[in-house]
């Protein structure tokens, strides 16, 4: 409870640990339903929608200035009827009223803010407003009794506003681009991204400075399929840096959501399990394209951060971890050399402050340091102490466990226990490609667990997927990212593992996902299902932003699984749906990545390795290792256990069916339009045939 607080609002029956913050304010604040909206018909008065989640550092401020405030609250309770939204339980909700703000002021953010009619037609938005003028900002004081007085007045004239704005954002969201693939855009998108790259600290554009990891992913195949070394060049230089920088926790592990700066120094310090999950994957697949150590070490401390900090005793992941501690941004993570000279001693505690950029005058607020590595040569630091590379990272690996531990000791960040399946499909995408490549059964069985709590604590008895997971109750009908993301992560884990099940599941949520949420008339996936609350408008998401959009992570599951089971019906409904998107994804090719990683899928040379040998045999294994740590994006992998098919796997998997030509050991088949060339049975012809597949 807050300190002074006892009265509770609505919120207080909630599980939204964003609508539990607010349950103590003396707003009269409603959760999203249609009670709410039933008062605003009855009394006549208009809706002040607020949307944000509970690691959101503005939403903290703007609660602490105006929500928790007498004042505000006596206008508001006056005037509105107020409604507060969780954005990561109620993404379709966010997603329309965003693409609103956006359309109205040319921006957006949370705290996102909308007044709009009861029949929720919006005539204003905003995102953060302070209580009082400020900022070049109107202040809540100000402007509530305005929008009051505006709906008395003239309530016409901002009905017409919403029914106009209804209008402008419906052709935008429900839009279909039809086009031909062309091979072209490929070249296009590489041109957009060198012109937006950082040749500097890596990374796109200038501050703030997002991560990005699906526009690596393609650059990644780009340089694969064209030999293209600039592409490459681009992605290690954004992966090291960020590394270097204060957007990673140089004690802890995992990445904040992003940067303030063009640097990568001063991080917006939450962390969110998608962005975790994403970086994670994208390491794992520069390791596996470079070889390079560097990256496989990133991917295991990210792996390290999420299986220690945020994963529940179930075996779901957390969502989130706050930017503020103590009512601080960034409080927990900062240093002084003070502090760190008190639990290293003075010589280490130097050595530490020369390695992690931490001074007397700090790189952030009120003198303080944000360890980073930016601007730090190691190679110097160790020739100036006359000890090797090598002896003082050991040395720095001894400090930062010291610190680690200490760190332990002060007040810990916020963080959002709720789990969410479309995240937690992506943790299983990113523990599944790892466990794959390095060799890591822990992350493998991480994987397995996660699909476990996912059957066992989101899926309704009917089969439908359910979005959320917190304090005993799984609520809120799935939308079209829960079901792309989790198949995404069963197949990335049939293919880690052999196992068929998941494969089979996989299938299976791909069909209830073609019933729920494709469009028959114009192609593409709807946001949320036809089983669903029906919204002023039922979009269809293609931009990629933080996270890859459904649609294009829909598209490259369906073209596997086509590849996968030679299911001809997966095949049209992907080329469909990329058609349906084409000329978006011509016209703005980077901000539609991961679409175009699918479509790299559906335009390359699109292979299948079939590893064909006894699983318990010494050269089949190392055999299978081999292929499964290679970077062939445009590869499925299946295994044909010799002897050991069952009719669930050939019923899955037609390839298996066929009649492979290699005597009784293991080799390795490299098939393309269904026919398979000479098998390999030498690891270095196959090593070099690996290396050599685009």
């Amino acid at each position: 409870m807050k300190q002074g607080m006892n009265r509770t609002n609505r919120l207080i029956h909630e599980k939204s640990p964003y609508l539990l913050q607010h349950a103590y304010n003396p707003v009269n604040w409603y959760p999203w339903c249609e009670e709410a909206f039933q008062k605003a018909k009855r009394e006549n008065k208009p809706i002040f929608l607020s949307i944000g989640y509970s690691t959101c550092h503005w939403c903290h401020v703007m609660e602490k200035e105006s929500f928790e405030d007498r004042e505000v609250a006596r206008l508001l309770n006056e005037h509105f009827v107020s409604i507060k939204v969780d954005r990561e339980e109620r993404p379709d909700v966010d997603q329309l009223y965003m693409t609103v703000c956006q359309a109205m002021t040319g921006h957006g953010g949370w705290p996102l803010t909308i007044i709009m009619t009861p029949a929720k037609k919006p005539f204003y938005a905003g995102t953060y407003i302070p209580k009082e003028d400020r900022y070049d900002r109107t202040g809540l004081i100000r402007l509530l009794p305005k929008i009051a007085d505006l709906w008395k007045k003239e309530r016409q004239q901002a009905e017409k506003v919403g029914d106009r704005v209804v209008e402008v954002i419906r052709g935008h969201l429900e839009a279909s681009d039809r086009a031909e693939l062309d091979l072209s855009t490929f070249d296009f998108a590489f041109e957009q991204f060198a012109r937006q790259f950082d040749d500097v600290y890596g990374g796109f554009g200038d501050a703030p400075k997002f991560p990005r990891p699906h526009d690596l992913l393609f650059l990644l195949r780009y340089w694969k399929d064209k030999d293209d070394s600039e592409a490459l060049e681009m992605v290690e230089k954004t992966l090291l840096t960020m590394r270097k920088g204060g957007i990673y926790d140089q004690l802890g592990f995992g990445f904040a959501r992003y940067s303030v700066d063009r640097e990568w120094l001063v991080p917006h310090f939450e962390k969110m399990l998608y962005d975790n999950a994403l970086l994670a994957f994208t390491y794992t697949e520069a390791y596996q394209a470079t070889k390079k150590e560097m990256y496989r070490k990133v991917a295991e401390e990210i792996l390290t951060y999420v299986l220690r900090d945020m994963t529940a005793d179930e075996g779901g992941f957390y969502s989130a971890e706050d930017a503020d501690s103590e009512g601080k941004e960034g409080k927990f993570y900062v240093w002084t050399p003070a502090e760190i000279q008190q639990i290293l001693g003075k010589e280490d505690g130097e050595l530490f402050c020369v390695c992690y950029d931490v001074t007397e005058d700090g790189n952030f607020e009120h003198q303080t340091s944000i360890l980073n590595q930016i601007h730090i040569s190691l190679p110097v630091i160790a020739e100036h102490y006359r000890c090797t590379e090598k002896e003082l990272e050991e040395k720095l690996s001894i400090l930062r466990k010291k610190l680690f531990e200490a760190r332990r000791k002060r007040v810990p960040p916020h963080k959002d226990d709720k789990i969410l399946t479309s995240w937690n499909g992506l943790m299983i995408v990113a523990l599944a490609r790892a466990g794959r490549v390095i060799q890591n059964p822990i992350y493998l069985e991480a994987a397995a667990k996660a699909v476990r709590f996912i059957e066992e604590k989101l899926v309704r008895e009917d089969g439908r997927l359910l979005a959320r997971y917190r304090d005993g109750e799984a609520a809120y009908l799935g939308y079209l990212d829960d079901y792309a993301f989790y198949v995404w992560g069963l197949i990335e884990l049939y293919e880690a593992t052999w196992q068929s099940k998941y494969m089979e599941q996989a299938i299976q949520f791909t069909k209830a996902m073609i019933d729920l949420f494709w469009d028959d008339q114009n192609g593409g996936f709807f946001f949320y299902g036809k089983d669903g609350e029906q919204l002023l408008i039922r979009p269809k998401e293609i931009h990629d932003g933080a996270m890859p959009s459904g649609n294009s992570v829909a598209a490259l599951n369906l073209l596997r699984l086509a590849s996968f089971t030679m299911d001809q019906t997966f095949m049209t409904i992907a080329e469909q749906q990329i058609k349906a998107f084409a000329g978006s994804v011509q016209e703005q090719p980077a901000s539609h990545s991961f679409m175009l990683v699918a479509m790299q899928f559906a335009l390359g040379k699109r292979k299948e390795i079939v590893v064909s040998g006894d699983p318990d045999d010494s050269l089949t294994q190392t055999m299978i290792r081999e292929v499964q740590k290679a970077f062939c994006p445009n590869a499925i992998i299946v295994l044909q256990p010799r002897g050991k098919v069952d009719s669930k796997m050939k019923g899955l998997f037609p390839a298996v069916d066929q009649e492979l030509s290699s005597p009784d050991h293991a080799a390795v088949y490299i098939c393309e339009n269904y026919a398979c060339q000479q098998p390999i049975y030498e690891l270095e012809t196959l090593r070099e045939r690996l290396r050599s597949l685009h």
